[in-house]
């Protein structure tokens, strides 16, 4: 793996370093959440992945069920996606970018389903936990995703997601949102 790493004579504040602790972020989620999330459990776990709360990243505050920020307690994002997919919210924490809110989402898809046209407040950074998807992103070409494959989605740009099978879909989203607004908004 390459190392994410800022020129040596940026600024600590500066937005490469940002991006650059961002990314790094990221990919380390995607990594342990994709390495922990076996069938639906964590791995050597009895629980679903939403009990599982990984050791907090310095220079981060987890949330807790408790916390007002908090859908740890709900295993479904409440908003417009949440009738038809099963999404369950991993965790949820204040960006170091203002006014954002990283939430991290896996959604289960069964075959043949479609999300339907949608967007987020933010980005969307999806990795293929398990199975194929068709993405669709208004104004481009179609994405056929399979296990391991990654996609980014700009914000308010609509897309939609199709299962193709043979089995369930699995992905993990994490979102740089703004957190007064939903997580996901039907679109035509």
């Amino acid at each position: 793996m390459a190392a994410i790493t800022p020129d040596n004579d940026e600024e600590p504040g500066s937005l490469s370093m940002t991006i650059a602790r961002w990314s790094l972020f990221t990919y380390l989620g995607v990594l342990v959440n994709a390495s922990l999330v076996v069938g639906g459990t964590v791995a050597g776990c009895s629980s679903p992945p939403a009990a599982h709360q990984p050791a907090p990243i310095e220079g981060t505050t987890p949330v807790t069920s408790d916390d007002p920020r908090s859908t740890i307690a709900s295993p479904q994002p409440s908003d417009a996606l949440a009738g038809k997919l099963k999404r369950t919210e991993i965790q949820r924490s204040t960006s170091s970018i203002p006014g954002r809110d990283i939430v991290q989402v896996l959604t289960e898809i069964p075959v043949g389903v479609e999300s339907g046209w949608h967007t987020h407040p933010g980005e969307e950074v999806g990795y293929i936990l398990a199975g194929t998807v068709s993405m669709k992103i208004r104004d481009k070409d179609t994405l056929t995703l399979h296990t391991g494959d990654g996609f980014l989605i700009p914000p308010g740009i609509p897309h939609n997601a199709l299962d193709l099978g043979p089995d369930t879909g699995r992905m993990l989203s994490t979102y740089i949102v703004d957190p007064s607004q939903p997580l996901a908004t039907f679109t035509e």
